[in-house]
């Protein structure tokens, strides 16, 4: 239960920290609908679909991919939507007094939403090449 408490504590005192996690994870979430769904649209329309099928079976991961995009989509959204939220929620919260700190805290929250917006754009390029171009 003490350990507990530190750990508590601890995190009372980092708040950041998890964003920077969820950040990263939903980068890694991002990356996988864009290799899921724009990566195969791409070596088809440049007519290497010889190597799309060399790919397809070194990489099996791959094929389930493409089978559940809308699982994939899904779950990227959502991490997308709630990382959005945590650095919409911490764009005010106070930095440490200290100058290392604080310069620490601000270059953290920096690039926090770099890797949160690089993220957002790999999701949109992903979402249009499995859900917009489709259409057209």
């Amino acid at each position: 239960m003490i350990k507990f408490q530190k750990y508590l504590k601890m995190r009372a005192m980092n708040p950041n920290s998890n964003s920077k996690l969820l950040s990263y994870l939903t980068l890694f979430g991002s990356m996988s609908t864009l290799i899921c769904c724009a990566l195969p649209a791409l070596l088809v329309s440049l007519g290497l679909g010889a190597v799309l099928a060399g790919l397809a079976s070194d990489v099996p991961g791959l094929i389930w991919a493409s089978e559940n995009k809308l699982l994939l989509f899904g779950f990227s959204g959502v991490m997308l939507a709630g990382n959005g939220f945590l650095i919409w929620k911490n764009r005010n919260a106070p930095c440490p007094l200290d100058p290392k700190l604080r310069e620490a805290c601000i270059s953290g929250r920096r690039i926090t939403k770099i890797v949160y917006f690089i993220s957002l754009g790999l999701f949109l390029i992903g979402f249009g090449f499995a859900y917009v171009l489709p259409m057209i």
